[in-house]
């Protein structure tokens, strides 16, 4: 958790994309989804990949 949170663009409050199945081989789905609610940020999941959103502003879908 330390490298995803630790990377350049999410200290700048921006995006970082991560495989799911990295993230439950490395510390586990529901650890992973409690530090971003600790976080207060978002994140999306589409083809295996999980999309997160280093900030607390509100995301919206366009289509």
């Amino acid at each position: 958790m330390r490298h995803v949170f630790s990377s350049k663009a999410a200290r700048d409050g921006g995006v970082v994309r991560r495989s799911i199945r990295d993230i439950e081989r490395f510390v586990g789905r529901a650890a992973f989804e409690a530090e971003l609610r600790r976080r207060g940020y978002r994140a999306v999941e589409n083809a295996g990949q999980l999309v997160v959103f280093c900030n607390q502003e509100s995301v919206r879908q366009v289509l």
